[in-house]
């Protein structure tokens, strides 16, 4: 199978994405909290960035990691 050129849009799109957007399930997982609150955090608008993909809730592990980063600025500025 040949590999598509560097100017197919496919390539560049793929280049700047992650191979796994997190669930729900993980960031409860990661932050040892129940889903439940995963939830209050993403209808608040307190927690990670997240998106939809159709009905399913997603999280760019990036956006994640600038999050926690974020916060432990934060928490260090405040003490």
């Amino acid at each position: 199978m040949a590999t598509p050129p560097a100017s197919d849009p496919r390539v560049i799109l793929r280049s700047g994405l992650p191979d796994q957007y997190l669930t729900p399930d993980d960031i409860a997982t990661m932050f040892k909290v129940p889903k439940e609150t995963v939830y209050q955090w993403r209808k608040k608008h307190t927690g990670p960035p997240s998106f939809r993909i159709g009905k399913h809730v997603r999280y760019d592990p990036v956006a994640v990691h600038a999050y926690i980063a974020q916060r432990m600025a934060d928490d260090r500025t405040a003490a």
